[in-house]
């Protein structure tokens, strides 16, 4: 017994798995908004790695961002951003406590009780 599938199922399969896979590559390109009320996630610079949730690497090309694993890429416009992020000034302001690492292979989740605020 041989099944088959429709053209239109096999069309709208590939094209759900397309943009699955879109969605997941861009969700941590990242914009900084002008104003709180604009942004999805509070976010506070720790001074010290050990006071961070998330250690972030910023990337220069917006294809080497990362899958939440701290790679992120500022986009120009906020269109562009899977999250829109407001840097506070006081760390109990903040859903997200972040350090800017210098090296890519020091990026990742500290705290990973927080890992969906980035999804």
């Amino acid at each position: 017994m041989q099944i088959t599938i429709p053209n239109n199922a096999r069309n709208l399969v590939v094209i759900i798995l397309i943009l699955t896979s879109f969605c997941t590559a861009t969700a941590q390109k990242v914009f900084s908004v002008q104003y709180e009320n604009q942004a999805e996630v509070k976010v506070f610079v720790v001074e010290y790695e050990n006071q961070a949730d998330l250690n972030v690497f910023k990337v220069k090309y917006s294809n080497e961002a990362g899958e939440n694993n701290g790679k992120w890429f500022f986009t120009e416009y906020e269109n562009q951003a899977a999250k829109k992020l407001y840097f506070v000034k006081y760390p109990n302001q903040a859903d997200l406590k972040i350090f800017f690492v210098n090296y890519e292979n020091q990026a990742g989740w500290k705290d990973k009780s927080k890992i969906h605020l980035m999804y």
